[in-house]
């Protein structure tokens, strides 16, 4: 396996094909948690850590599922698993850090919903990815995630005291600058790292 192959999926999942501006997968934990910097970061690790999680552990149980013939079994069994992983997290965070526990609040069960965490599953199978570039794929996935809703989190926390309509104001403000990112994002597709 070369190391270049590795690194274009890594560019691809952080900047080209970001789940957010490029897919538009897991949206609504990015429009909810990313009104503070901190609580964006706290909920770009835990889906960076289940979306890695979750890769290598859909990875094997894909296998066990070509294996038997039940292919058509993975979005249920995919799903499974990540709910599984995210009640364990849950749990985890209860016990070790109460206070990002509470800052998540709602938010953490939504990973159990966010579908970049099953997009990513389900584009490795598509993707043919082999283990290690499956994990690659779900933890740098997990990092674009990360950096786009950090990067959206402290521009929304400069809009609160900008200077704009009144009608602009909430989510329209928010969706106004998400699209501005996405454009900003954008500009990273022609990206060609070495000569082909």
């Amino acid at each position: 396996m070369k190391i270049t192959t590795l690194l274009a999926i890594s560019l691809g999942a952080i900047l080209t094909n970001n789940f957010i501006f490029a897919q538009f997968l897991g949206i609504c934990p990015f429009l909810g948690v990313s009104k503070k910097s901190d609580t964006a970061i706290g909920m770009g690790l835990a889906v960076t850590f289940v979306m890695g999680l979750a890769s290598a552990i859909t990875y094997a149980v894909n296998l066990l599922l070509v294996a038997l013939g039940l292919e058509f079994m993975q979005t249920v069994a995919f799903i499974l698993v990540i709910a599984s992983l995210v009640q364990f997290i849950e749990m985890f965070l209860k016990k070790s850090m109460p206070s990002l526990y509470t800052a998540l609040g709602v938010y953490l069960p939504l990973i159990t919903t966010n579908c970049a965490v099953l997009g990513v599953a389900l584009l490795n199978v598509q993707n043919e990815y082999n283990f290690i570039e499956s994990v690659v794929y779900g933890v740098t996935g997990g990092l674009g995630f990360l950096l786009a809703i950090y990067l959206f989190a402290t521009v929304r926390e400069r809009t609160e005291f900008a200077d704009y309509p009144e009608s602009f104001e909430g989510f329209p403000i928010a969706l106004i600058t998400s699209g501005l990112l996405a454009l900003a994002f954008m500009g990273f597709s022609g990206l060609q790292v070495w000569p082909m």
